[in-house]
């Protein structure tokens, strides 16, 4: 099809090594995860928005504090599932220091989820030094929104927005809730999402205001 079309040089060598990347299962899968779920966006994507409103972001989390949220949830897990997930959660992770297909992270944290005990005092403190830590990455902007702020644009729930770069793909915008998940990717509904987003930024913390925060609860 690519002689047909007369598609050559870097561009057809480029093409047939997507054809082949397309018809090998994502790594997720040796996870027991499905393609359809959120992990297969975000291997495509090369920047992630996140804003979190009861919780660190999943880029963020220590495994003790993702194994905690997972058993707190009433989803039925055997317990090779649970570690499953939360070693899939740990590899993501792996793309905000790689040296090739680096993911950017732009993160902001309602001070609320700072301050919740999920798993206890010591997974919360390991917590803290985890994001300080991935705070310092150059793939990393932190950025914590302070409860004084009170009333804000997305005060009624997190969500997140996926850039997939020179991709070809439109940008995506995703939902969590508390009874599954939602994926948009209308024209409309992402600008929304940027917009919400920019104001949101606008009241949070710089990140070297949050970064200074998150040190003080880590302790250090």
């Amino acid at each position: 099809m690519l002689d047909l079309y007369d598609v050559g040089g870097d561009r057809w060598a480029e093409l047939v090594d997507l054809a082949r990347e397309a018809n090998q299962p994502g790594w997720w899968r040796a996870y027991g995860l499905g393609n359809n779920s959120y992990i297969a966006f975000e291997t495509e994507a090369r920047r992630v928005q996140d804003f979190t409103v009861t919780y660190v972001p999943g880029l963020l989390q220590t495994a003790g504090y993702a194994r905690a949220m997972m058993r707190a949830v009433p989803v039925r897990r055997t317990a090779e599932e649970l570690e499953n997930e939360v070693s899939a959660r740990m590899y993501r992770q792996q793309r905000l220091t790689a040296a090739g297909n680096r993911l950017e992270l732009v993160a902001v944290i309602d001070e609320s989820a700072l301050h919740r005990p999920v798993g206890g005092s010591d997974v919360l403190r390991e917590q803290h030094q985890h994001i300080a830590a991935l705070a310092e990455l150059d793939a990393v902007t932190l950025h914590v929104l302070p409860a004084a702020v009170g009333a804000h644009a997305a005060l009624p729930s997190g969500f997140t927005i996926l850039n997939f770069g020179d991709v070809g793909e439109p940008d995506m915008a995703y939902v969590e809730h508390t009874l599954g998940a939602l994926s948009l990717d209308k024209a409309g509904d992402v600008a929304r999402a940027r917009l919400t987003f920019e104001r949101v930024l606008a009241d949070a913390l710089d990140p070297g205001e949050s970064l200074a925060l998150v040190r003080r609860l880590a302790g250090w």
